[in-house]
């Protein structure tokens, strides 16, 4: 398949979840999610993040070096838009200030300073406008160079564009798409640092917890999913199944030029593929899987067909 056409597939399936799944709760369907949502542009021309190391700043004067680090910080390729139109309705967030930019202004940011969060917030609101019955996920986890005033604005950014489409923090068992419908809620924020107990839009960042293998060994990545799925059921969350491969220093020596992409997920991704193929949503289930390049085989339409596992036991059920 060409890249779209995976996607085109997976947008289907989430369009056309009607009244069957409407009472499901939301911790109990699957949901395809992306690694580092906003990579898919990096800046090459700005300063290195503040996420990386002094030694990688001082490198990255030398201009091949930054090249290097865009092959290294891209996980996507399709904008928000183009994810959002493919299924994807988790999106994994990093933001920071720019150190040396006067003002408040906040970035993503992966190594590299991506789009302002203001463009990419208004991209996602334009889809919603679109499509009413359609509910997405913000989980910003990671900040950087950002004080409690930056926070405010980040937080008054996200109020401005999403407005009543924010729904208010609840207990994860209440949610489901006829709650959302019927509140007409389109958002849910996790926001990861204690401010987001003075806002009632902001959910705390624990009730979406995301596990990180942080291996290049996929039997590892995948020993690693097994494990914390089995500790899921304890703690009355969503949960993430992040399932990426993350380099070390020495992959990157290793394969310079090469990038993420070619290096470890384009090998990768049938094994990864068979493991998704293998699971089930509901209570004990996968929750949100994440990928990088979400667009690569038939990922997207593999996670969203596994909740039509969900409505065959539940006639099972029925029937005896």
């Amino acid at each position: 398949n060409k890249p779209s056409d995976s996607l085109n597939e997976g947008t289907w399936a989430c369009v056309f979840w009607g009244s069957q799944f409407s009472k499901i709760k939301y911790s109990w369907l699957l949901f395809l999610g992306s690694h580092d949502s906003f990579s898919y542009w990096v800046d090459e021309k700005s300063p290195v993040g503040p996420d990386q190391a002094t030694a990688i700043k001082r490198l990255a004067r030398i201009s091949l070096v930054k090249k290097i680090m865009k092959k290294w910080s891209v996980t996507q390729n399709l904008t928000f838009k183009e994810q959002l139109e493919g299924g994807i309705r988790y999106f994994d967030l990093r933001v920071s200030s720019k150190p040396e930019e006067i003002g408040q202004e906040i970035y993503f940011i992966h190594g590299l300073f991506g789009i302002k969060v203001w463009d990419g917030l208004k991209e996602i609101n334009t889809f919603l406008e679109q499509h009413p019955k359609e509910v997405v996920f913000l989980d910003f986890n990671h900040f950087y160079a950002m004080d409690d005033s930056h926070h405010f604005f980040l937080i008054s950014r996200i109020r401005s564009a999403f407005g009543s489409k924010l729904c208010s923090a609840e207990c994860v068992e209440y949610v489901t798409l006829q709650y959302m419908w019927e509140k007409k809620h389109q958002v849910l924020i996790f926001y990861h640092y204690p401010l987001y107990r003075e806002y009632p839009f902001l959910w705390p960042g624990y009730k979406m917890p995301a596990p990180w293998a942080n291996t290049t060994n996929v039997h590892e990545l995948l020993q690693f999913l097994e494990t914390t799925l089995e500790e899921r059921s304890r703690y009355g969350t969503f949960h993430v199944s992040q399932a990426i491969l993350t380099p070390r220093v020495n992959t990157i020596a290793r394969h310079l030029t090469r990038g993420l992409k070619n290096t470890l997920v384009h090998r990768n991704l049938p094994m990864i593929l068979d493991w998704v193929k293998a699971q089930k949503p509901g209570v004990r289930g996968v929750n949100i899987i994440t990928s990088d390049f979400v667009e690569l085989d038939d990922f997207a339409a593999t996670v969203i067909a596994l909740n039509d596992l969900l409505l065959e036991e539940d006639e099972s059920a029925t029937a005896s």
